[in-house]
């Protein structure tokens, strides 16, 4: 598995494109725009799936344009698909970007798997940022988007956050066996060891 990474737009999000050697099948995880730069950094990539964390506009702004032109599936939670054809319910309409709408394939939930050839991600169902965020696991590699962040947690001031559900989704994490490399959706790569000794909200659990 490679999996590569690149920061977009005014408030630094991080999407990770993800390819099953094996195959040379890839999966994107969240996709903040449709610009040069993520034309770039798809490449040539054999694109299978859009792998969403949550429905906020700046995870979801490029979805349509992606799907159109390398018709992956994307993939999200129940909870969060209807942000996907909402900009007021994406946070979209209060923000500087506009929002196509765009359509789920696959409604994921806690427990569910995504088969990307020999590679397999577990959808970890972690509310509390939103009410259908979730983390992508695989091979010791968790795509947190706004649920876990270096040293940090998401915020839970949104419309359907929750500080009570999002302390229940780190304490999820925090339960997994064994140490993990965190992909989150914006800052800094780290990892569930460190979080689990440095980050003050995993500390409180």
């Amino acid at each position: 598995m490679q999996i590569k990474s690149a920061t977009f737009g005014q408030l630094q999000n991080n999407c990770y494109l993800v390819t099953d050697e094996a195959s040379g099948r890839s999966a994107l995880v969240d996709c903040t725009e449709y610009s040069d730069k993520m034309k770039d950094f798809i490449g040539d990539a054999k694109l299978d799936y859009i792998l969403l964390t949550h429905g906020h506009f700046d995870h979801i702004g490029g979805v349509a344009a992606v799907k159109a032109a390398t018709g992956a599936k994307v993939v999200i939670s129940a909870e969060d698909a209807p942000m996907l054809t909402s900009s007021r319910k994406s946070l979209a309409a209060f923000s500087f970007l506009s929002q196509a709408p765009a359509q789920a394939d696959i409604l994921v939930q806690d427990g569910d798997t995504v088969t990307l050839g020999n590679t397999v991600f577990t959808v970890m169902a972690t509310p509390g940022h939103t009410p259908g965020g979730v983390c992508y696991i695989t091979e010791h590699c968790i795509f947190s988007g706004d649920t876990l962040f270096f040293c940090s947690c998401g915020r839970t001031d949104f419309p359907g956050g929750s500080s009570r559900e999002i302390m229940d989704s780190l304490q999820k994490l925090a339960a997994l066996p064994g140490d993990y490399t965190v992909y989150p959706g914006h800052d800094r790569f780290s990892t569930l060891n460190f979080e689990r000794q440095h980050n003050p909200y995993m500390k409180k659990l």
